[in-house]
């Protein structure tokens, strides 16, 4: 097997994949990071005064951005999340569940549930949450244009994973975000930020969760 579970700083786990040479989350912190970035930087910043949030995440891998996402549903029960995420190499429940990234459980929505989701169809999981789990590479999926609230662009990094963070990629999400809204990555690369400028988007350099000193923050002006 090519993935090795580790420890990370926030005493929570993370996968080491070690063909890419790299972790699925920050080995400083892996909730820490997830939730700093794509639900504090990323939801909580566009949720205020909705009666609905469409949310993309790109990168399901473990389902942990989703499934604090589904917390973050039942924290606000008048607000419907309508979700959706890409994942075109899925991970198996089997491994998933060997990690420590889902505490406490009893907040309404199982992480199996995320995980035992049919792909390619959307399923209502709480009486506010639909997810769509989407089994294909990035650019094959037609989502609709300015439909999404918040994207939470959450792939490898682009040393390791460059196909995900080419001009092309970027500017398919700022089509596919809706005025006023974000996109949220860890990734922080003069690069990407240029290019995520040359889309459209309003770049924030934003604090970083342990261990980093800058995230992103892409806003498309209403």
């Amino acid at each position: 097997m090519n993935l090795a579970i580790l420890p990370t700083g926030d005493g929570s786990h993370t996968l080491y994949d070690a063909v890419l040479n790299e972790t699925y989350h920050s080995r400083h912190g892996a909730r820490h990071e997830s939730e700093h970035v794509y639900l504090r930087h990323g939801l909580q910043y566009v949720l205020s005064g909705r009666r609905a949030v469409r949310v993309l995440e790109v990168g399901f891998g473990t389902g942990l951005n989703i499934w604090l996402t589904a917390c973050e549903a039942i924290a606000h029960p008048s607000v419907f999340f309508h979700v959706e995420t890409i994942e075109p190499a899925p991970l198996s429940w089997e491994l998933v569940c060997q990690l420590n990234l889902f505490d406490p459980p009893e907040q309404g929505l199982a992480a199996q549930q995320l995980h035992a989701a049919p792909w390619n169809e959307a399923v209502r999981l709480l009486p506010n949450f639909r997810l769509w789990k989407h089994c294909a590479p990035v650019m094959d999926v037609p989502f609709p244009a300015a439909f999404f609230d918040v994207v939470y662009f959450d792939a490898f990094a682009p040393d390791k994973q460059p196909a995900m963070w080419t001009p092309a990629v970027l500017a398919r999400m700022f089509a596919i975000t809706a005025p006023g809204g974000v996109l949220v990555t860890y990734c922080a690369k003069g690069q990407v930020k240029r290019d995520l400028r040359a889309c459209g988007f309003v770049v924030e350099a934003l604090p970083g969760p342990p261990g980093k000193r800058e995230m992103v923050r892409a806003v498309k002006v209403a």
